[in-house]
């Protein structure tokens, strides 16, 4: 059986851009805004309070995870922060690798692993739509390996780093994913897989992808009507069944152009449509830009990297 959640991380080829240990003492913030980079942190030990648009406050303990997978700006600080119009914190670089905000001779009241990564797919943003907007994960020992693990390896300076890390941060985005299913209140594929009903029609979609499906016979395989398995899909996921299928079709078919081992016409069979020409025109009208023409500019872009920003500096 296809994981619907496992897939999509799959697709998004996350890479572990930027991590390290940030540790704090006293009063002390920061500020960052405008980042479109995906963001975790991980509370090793002590807490602190993070604050992200259009949610509350979160006072983070040990042994919690975050994800913010579109993150647009955060602010975090000490669990009493520094006056409002007092400066940001400037950090220091100890000397085993750790940043420091604060004093550098006083016990530090909170220890953190801080990221960004990066979702390499061309479908980054049709897939992180599909991801709740902040998820928060307590109390998960699994979840608490992995960060041990992802930080133990950004520390490092072994063979195959960077392939390691990008590995270790898919499980522990589908880890933290999984594991905040059922808890988000934001539409999505969380929300979709929560749903019993829901999720054995997201399941069958991934299995059989190519089927002509339709909404009453996606209906059928949740054991609801037509009405009410549009209404809820739509509401749980954010978008209407057709539009799910229709996306998640042409982001497959964008992979399969990317990888270069099959013609168009096998491509079209394999999401779904009858002809290379009906495939043709849908992706055009999708995309933007025919399938030819889609695989040549990927290829004058592909090799290209961006360069990681700051964590808390």
């Amino acid at each position: 059986m296809i994981d619907p959640l496992a897939e999509a991380v799959t697709l998004l080829q996350p890479h572990a851009r930027f991590s390290k240990v940030v540790s704090a003492a006293g009063p002390w913030r920061v500020r960052r805004r405008e980042l479109h980079q995906p963001f975790y942190c991980a509370i090793l030990e002590g807490a602190c309070l993070l604050q992200v648009p259009d949610h509350d406050p979160i006072a983070l303990l040990q042994g919690d995870f975050v994800l913010v997978p579109s993150a647009c700006g955060f602010t975090i600080s000490g669990v009493a922060p520094p006056p409002a119009e007092s400066a940001d914190s400037v950090p220091t670089l100890l000397p085993n690798g750790e940043f420091r905000h604060g004093p550098v001779d006083a016990r530090a009241d909170v220890q953190m692993l801080l990221g960004y990564c990066t979702f390499d797919s061309p479908d980054a943003a049709l897939l992180v739509s599909l991801l709740p907007q902040l998820v928060h994960v307590r109390g998960e020992p699994r979840l608490a390996t992995l960060v041990c693990l992802v930080g133990d390896e950004s520390r490092a300076e072994r063979p195959a780093r960077e392939e390691v890390l990008s590995r270790l941060l898919e499980v522990m985005l589908i880890e933290a994913l999984r594991s905040a299913a059922g808890t988000v209140a934001s539409p999505g594929l969380l929300r979709g897989l929560a749903d019993e009903r829901l999720a054995m029609a997201l399941r069958r979609i991934h299995e059989d992808v190519a089927r002509p499906w339709t909404v009453a016979q996606l209906a059928q395989e949740a054991a609801l009507s037509r009405s009410a398995f549009f209404e809820r899909f739509s509401r749980a996921l954010g978008v209407a069944p057709m539009t799910y299928l229709l996306a998640w079709r042409m982001a497959l078919a964008k992979r399969l152009l990317r990888q270069r081992e099959a013609g168009i016409a096998a491509i079209a069979e394999r999401v779904g449509y009858g002809s290379a020409s009906a495939f043709s025109v849908a992706f055009a009208r999708h995309v933007g830009l025919p399938p030819g023409r889609y695989l040549r500019e990927q290829g004058a872009v592909s090799g290209k990297s961006r360069a990681p920003a700051p964590i808390l500096r």
